[in-house]
């Protein structure tokens, strides 16, 4: 697991010409809005209010660039789903991101957020669809692990990898309470990955 040195707020940018000029590698959280996104990377970093969360769905409205130890960016993307916005400020917002997904080559990772409680709704089984055959690695999360009764978490894990189908990877379990699955989530974030020194 990363030893979080440094965790700092980079920019924000809503298109290409403002991204960061950099050759860092870059790992992007997406998922439905409200589905603990802000929270997770909080907790990956090792900082409490690193990235603002709010109990109002789809307060992100620009990617967000984090920059850790000075050595890997991590980047918050709006969220998609719940957010009660007009419907050409969604469709802003998809272009946006889906310009990020396919056209950035700093993108290494991107980290998909499913809520463990629920079923993937649509919007979530297009993303996975679309981000197959890119070149970067697609690493599935299921937060809010911590609400589900410990009974239950296995079977409610395997509902949640059958309703994703075969060719999708195991989405890992995390508790933003508890800090479960932190560790396991580092590791598959940096398997492979060749960050500078």
């Amino acid at each position: 697991m990363m030893q979080i040195r440094k965790a700092e707020f980079l920019k924000s940018a809503s298109s290409g010409r403002q991204y960061p000029d950099h050759d860092l590698p870059e790992v992007a959280f997406a998922g439905r809005s409200n589905v603990g996104k802000s929270s997770l990377i909080n907790v990956l970093v090792n900082r409490k209010k690193l990235v603002r969360t709010s109990s109002t769905p789809g307060r992100t409205q620009l990617l967000n660039f984090f920059v850790i130890n000075d050595r890997l960016c991590l980047v918050d993307l709006p969220g998609y789903g719940f957010a009660k916005v007009a419907k050409s400020v969604r469709n802003s917002w998809q272009k946006m991101v889906g310009d990020y997904l396919t056209k950035r080559p700093n993108l290494k990772r991107v980290i998909l957020i499913l809520d463990a409680r629920r079923d993937p709704r649509p919007e979530d089984l297009d993303l996975i669809r679309n981000l197959q055959g890119y070149d970067f690695k697609t690493i599935l999360v299921a937060t809010k692990i911590d609400k589900v009764r410990n009974t239950k978490q296995s079977p409610r894990l395997l509902e949640l990898e059958r309703s994703l189908g075969k060719s999708v990877p195991k989405p890992l379990p995390f508790s933003a309470v508890t800090g479960e699955g932190k560790e396991a989530i580092w590791e598959s974030i940096l398997e492979d990955l060749a960050l500078p020194l």
